[in-house]
């Protein structure tokens, strides 16, 4: 890390790190802004954000909340944050996990066991987020949430949830500190570091015009990450935080992860302007922009899935209120299901659920992945298609041009 990439309010709180790293300094963060920076240069994108989550609470009520809150969202959110940290799995795969509870020891299976806990801790805590506010952000939320991510990494060497007690450094991967472009808290000031981003979090260290909502993101997760409570996972546990805090704040949460990944040097260039230069605005602009375009792909999406099941429905002419018809409702939820899983989710008998799916299966809609004669998975490729498009591209259907 080099003195001169600091502001010069930093370089005045660096601090000599414990033996054996006594040569180097770690950077004690100043605590978060009370008073929000400012956006000259931002306002655009900034308000086009402000639009465009606007838009989203009107379509929000509109579908009575209904798709936006999907558990495939945060599946699609658990991935690609995932993705960012190395922990690569997909979608299929971790859907696939979740219909048959396999706990193999296959590095792919690994890997979708890691991010299925990261769905199910944000699928967990998003109620309580609403039912709480802002009141949840505390350090036994942040261990929680670092415990559910990192439980089942066998190369994670320390204990999930424990907060760091050793010096750690960000820089390229595999190397020495020697060659760190930032160094965190040294390990004796990360309590209280740690304490003054949630407390920004809670909304207690605000002037007496809090933030919006894009400010209070960017802020608080440049911030986490600079105090970087762990010594691995931080990234991702940073990014379970943005969505919670939407939630408490009472807006509609937007997973911003696929965002993330696909523009990430834009995302280190603003976590590190942020970080060393307590340039602010450059994480507002950036979460700005992610907004904007996540409500889009959002919309892009809902859009696609519409036009789908009109598709499905014009393959077959289906009995009104029956199973078949139904599942139609649940596939865009359950893309990859069980018969046992649609019979619970429709409330209809095993055998009413199997006819189901084999109508489904005559007219493309379900296609049967394990070619066994028991304990079969079916997976809606279509939705698959949908969701696991290249963040930014237009979904293409059956009969619809490239």
């Amino acid at each position: 890390m080099k003195r001169a990439d600091l502001a010069p309010a930093l370089i005045a709180r660096l601090k000599r790190y414990p033996a054996p790293y006594d040569s180097h300094y770690g950077v004690v963060p100043l605590p978060p802004p009370a008073e929000p920076p400012a956006i000259l240069g931002l306002r655009d994108r900034y308000e086009t954000a402000i639009g465009a989550l606007a838009r989203l609470e009107a379509l929000a009520a509109e579908l009575g909340d209904g798709w936006l809150v999907s558990r495939l969202l945060a599946r699609r959110e658990a991935v690609t944050s995932s993705a960012i940290e190395g922990t690569n799995s997909t979608l299929d795969e971790l859907l696939l996990i979740e219909e048959t509870a396999e706990e193999e020891a296959a590095p792919r299976q690994q890997a979708a066991g890691q991010v299925r806990d990261y769905a199910l801790a944000l699928e967990r805590l998003m109620p309580e987020a609403r039912r709480l506010g802002t009141a949840m952000f505390t350090r036994d939320l942040v261990s929680r949430l670092h415990g559910a991510v990192m439980q089942a990494d066998p190369d994670f060497p320390g204990v999930p949830g424990q907060i760091r007690e050793t010096v750690v450094w960000i820089g390229p991967p595999g190397s020495g500190i020697a060659y760190s472009t930032y160094n965190p808290a040294p390990p004796e000031d990360v309590p209280a570091c740690l304490e003054e981003s949630l407390a920004y979090m809670r909304g207690e260290a605000d002037a007496l015009l809090p933030p919006s909502i894009i400010t209070r993101m960017a802020v608080a997760h440049a911030h986490f990450e600079a105090v970087h409570p762990f010594t691995d996972g931080n990234g991702r546990v940073g990014r379970l935080l943005l969505p919670l805090l939407m939630a408490a704040e009472r807006h509609i949460p937007v997973y911003l992860s696929p965002y993330i990944e696909a523009h990430r040097r834009d995302y280190y260039d603003a976590l590190k302007a942020a970080q060393q230069r307590l340039a602010w605005q450059e994480m507002i602009g950036f979460i700005a922009s992610a907004i904007t375009a996540t409500v889009a792909e959002l919309d892009e999406t809902r859009k696609a899935l519409a036009r789908l099941r009109a598709i499905w429905e014009a393959r077959r002419r289906f009995r009104v209120n029956s199973a078949s018809l139904r599942a139609l409702d649940i596939l865009p939820s359950y893309p990859v299901i069980t018969t046992g899983r649609l019979a619970g989710l429709l409330g209809v008998t095993f055998p009413a659920a199997s006819a189901a799916i084999g109508q489904l299966q005559e007219v493309g809609i379900l296609r049967e992945r394990t070619g066994y004669q028991r304990n079969r998975i079916f997976a809606a490729e279509e939705v698959l298609t949908v969701i696991n498009r290249p963040f930014g591209e237009a979904p293409v259907l059956p009969g619809e041009a490239g």
